[in-house]
């Protein structure tokens, strides 16, 4: 009897012992919904809200922590859903959305903020008409991300991710996303670059929270204060 126990107990620990091995080896499914856009950025066209999703879903696809669902198989979803230009989830369509893909999350990204400014550094150099340098430029892009639990249409993650650039030398940072379609033209400007460290921060941003976690989101904390801390500076609000 004892012996018996014993065999169902070892049986029972290593029916456990292998669902555990299994969750913990487990990726999440996400499917990156098209962008939005709030803002006045000039380099905004036609299909560039699934360019940038797609960007965002190779680099999540290359961290080798996420699988994602296709595009195709979303897009045609969400067209079936009409879901609100915002981004915003009504209650329950998140839950059928993931029935409907086989996403465990949906992770949307709306462009909020978008600002450049050229400034004339007065170290240009001409040579045969040709001029090099001279002025510097700047562009900032602010997105805000939110990841919507697709069994139960809640919003578990939400966060305002900036990209920051500076233009005028000759090293361009590097992406799994490439740029083509409708950006192609901003591959290397302020713009482009500011759309990729936006790109790469949300994908940090993400494996942090859903895959690494254990205190990696302080910076993320930290991050988020400095942007209000700065916001409320520029609105010179009362104290």
């Amino acid at each position: 009897m004892n012996k018996r126990m014993w065999g169902v107990a070892l049986a029972v620990a290593g029916a456990l012992g292998t669902n555990v091995v299994m969750a913990a080896g487990d990726k999440p499914v996400v499917a990156v919904g098209e962008f939005k856009n709030e803002s006045g950025a000039g380099w905004w066209r036609g299909g560039v809200g699934w360019e940038l999703a797609g960007m965002l879903s190779n680099e999540l696809v290359a961290t080798g922590k996420f699988k994602v669902v296709e595009r195709s198989k979303l897009e045609g979803v969400m067209e079936e859903q009409n879901l609100a230009a915002s981004g915003r989830v009504r209650s329950g369509t998140g839950a059928k959305m993931g029935q409907l893909t086989g996403a465990d999350y949906l992770v949307y990204g709306t462009v909020t903020a978008y600002e450049e400014n050229v400034a004339s550094t007065g170290g240009g150099v001409s040579f045969k008409g040709i001029s090099l340098g001279g002025k510097k430029e700047n562009a900032y892009l602010a997105v805000d991300i939110r990841v919507v639990n697709a069994t139960t249409g809640d919003v578990d993650y939400v966060r305002t991710i900036e990209g920051n650039a500076k233009g005028g030398g000759m090293s361009i940072g590097l992406s799994r996303g490439g740029f083509g379609g409708a950006l192609a033209s901003e591959k290397s400007t302020p713009a482009g670059k500011a759309i990729r460290a936006a790109v790469v921060l949300t994908t940090d941003y993400l494996e942090c929270v859903m895959v690494t976690r254990g205190g990696c989101e302080a910076k993320f904390e930290a991050a988020d204060d400095r942007r209000r801390a700065k916001t409320r500076e520029s609105l010179d609000l009362d104290e």
